[in-house]
């Protein structure tokens, strides 16, 4: 992702948050989110302080952004970082953690130590991922074979018809099968080789699928050579196609219990490979070009973190205290209105090996910007969709595409099979449901199929939203109220940790 948290934001409403505005816009039309996101210069909340110490948001004024540097090289910057979380959550502020970047000097020895980590995670995730392409191909296999015994079941059930044309179509076709695969195994001595060779058996094929059984063979018009052949022909059909039915149906059920299992080990291996790719892309370093920070032989470290913290307007409560007008208090807003903090944290550590273990801590400098918005949720949700569009996001869809989406695209097939009843259960369901007694529910016995099937949550991803303009209510009176408490939020949080940091008292 190369454009900042706050340059999304900018081009989610670049009327408010983008100073090139025009430009941005533009881009939007043209070139799409984030070619604009990128080009994009943002700003935060803007207001004005009146004489009585309250502020008044305008498109002009200054800026709702606070920042604070703290450099220790002899402490670890994680307090810092905790201590800032846990005071935006006292706050009432709901956080979310949007970036974390992380890049090491390529000379030192944290860089190499965590590209040895992102190697490991890489090299087991592409070693499942190889489990599970092996996999797939078992699943289609199957699927393939499935198809080929329903077809061949559809003759066997054909034999047992009441039209009798069916009947006989059946017969025939499985007599041609049992030609094709099984007699002529015989070679020289099968059907298809006595009718086309020298031997002059020519009437034995078309005697074959005109007889029924050994009777019939011992009726037909033949002389006695061919009709000795036919006979013993006819009974080993006659044995086949009854052994090889109860087979094949047995090779059936085989089949969708092993494709049932095949289906369970692919689901298995692909949340297996999650966790190796996820860490793989979250240990890879953010290329730093010519931050002047990093330094190849320096041991430094740059880190790059940012925090949203969000919390809802309630217009009913501000209508009551007289913030917003009284009539407010019975309206209904067509959606939410949130006062944001967007914290930015840029750190520059010295990685400092514990003694004996294979942990880091960091002391150095850090920048902490604190930054006031007013969001509602439509722009809140497309910054989600366009976050999850990042290269992370990209990884994870690739386990997905060799795993759910191939499975999604067999599915129908997959369900038809596994879901498939029988013959036997769907008279034995049938007759059930005929028999049900209405009294029965008396004494608390009823159908629980449908209750015993557990609910399926329905997992939905985030999808892209379309960003629909404020009304005038909420251009003129919710949102300005949202950025008031966005701006006075950033400034108290800047303010309580600048002064608890000069208490001699802290630690």
């Amino acid at each position: 992702m190369v454009a900042s948290i706050a340059q999304l934001i900018a081009a989610t409403n670049p009327d408010l948050y983008a100073e090139n505005k025009d430009e941005v816009k533009i881009l939007l039309k043209k070139e799409g989110f984030a070619k604009a996101a990128d080009k994009a210069k943002p700003l935060a909340v803007r207001y004005t302080t009146l004489g009585d110490g309250s502020i008044k948001i305008t498109n002009s004024g200054e800026e709702a952004v606070h920042t604070l540097v703290y450099d220790s090289t002899s402490e670890t910057l994680e307090p810092v970082y905790f201590w800032i979380l846990d005071l935006m959550n006292d706050f009432g502020l709901k956080v979310e953690k949007y970036v974390d970047n992380f890049s090491a000097s390529t000379g030192s020895g944290y860089f190499s130590e965590m590209s040895q980590r992102a190697t490991i995670m890489q090299q087991q995730g592409s070693k499942i991922l190889g489990d599970v392409n092996t996999v797939l191909r078992s699943v289609l296999n199957i699927i393939y074979d499935l198809k080929d015994f329903r077809i061949r079941l559809q003759h066997y059930d054909s034999l047992n018809s009441k039209n009798e044309a069916e009947r006989e179509g059946a017969i025939l076709a499985m007599k041609q099968i049992w030609m094709d695969k099984v007699d002529i195994q015989k070679g020289q001595g099968s059907i298809h080789a006595l009718t086309t060779g020298n031997l002059q058996f020519t009437t034995l094929r078309d005697a074959l699928l005109a007889v029924k059984d050994e009777e019939d063979a011992k009726k037909i018009d033949l002389n006695e050579r061919v009709r000795r052949l036919l006979l013993a022909r006819i009974q080993e059909f006659n044995v086949w196609l009854k052994e090889s039915e109860a087979e094949l149906r047995k090779r059936y059920e085989l089949e969708k219990t092993y494709l049932k299992a095949q289906v369970n080990s692919l689901k298995l291996y692909s949340r297996w490979a999650r966790p190796y790719l996820k860490a793989a892309s979250e240990l890879e370093q953010k290329e730093q070009g010519r931050n002047p920070n990093l330094v190849k032989t320096f041991n430094t470290q740059i880190l790059e973190l940012t925090l949203l913290g969000k919390r809802a307007v309630n217009v009913k409560e501000a209508a009551i205290e007289g913030t917003l007008p009284r009539e407010f208090e019975r309206l209904k807003t067509k959606k939410d209105y949130y006062s944001c903090v967007l914290v930015d944290f840029t750190f520059r550590g010295i990685p400092q090996r514990i003694s004996q273990q294979a942990h880091y801590v960091f002391g150095g400098k850090v920048d902490v910007a604190f930054k006031g918005y007013a969001l509602n949720e439509e722009e809140l949700k497309k910054l989600d969709f366009e976050l999850n569009k990042s290269d992370l996001a990209e990884v994870l869809k690739l386990v997905e595409g060799a795993t759910t989406e191939s499975l999604n695209q067999l599915q129908e097939e997959i369900n038809f099979f596994l879901d498939e009843k029988t013959e036997e259960k769907k008279q034995k369901e049938e007759k059930e449901k005929k028999n049900i007694n209405p009294f029965l529910a008396l004494f608390g016995k009823y159908d629980k199929s449908e209750e015993s099937k557990p609910k399926e949550e329905k997992k939905e991803d985030i999808k892209d939203v379309k960003l629909n303009p404020d009304t005038w209510i909420e251009k003129e009176h919710i949102r300005p109220l949202a950025a008031a408490g966005g701006a006075d939020m950033a400034f108290k949080l800047f303010d309580v940790y600048k002064k608890a940091h000069k208490m001699p008292s802290y630690t």
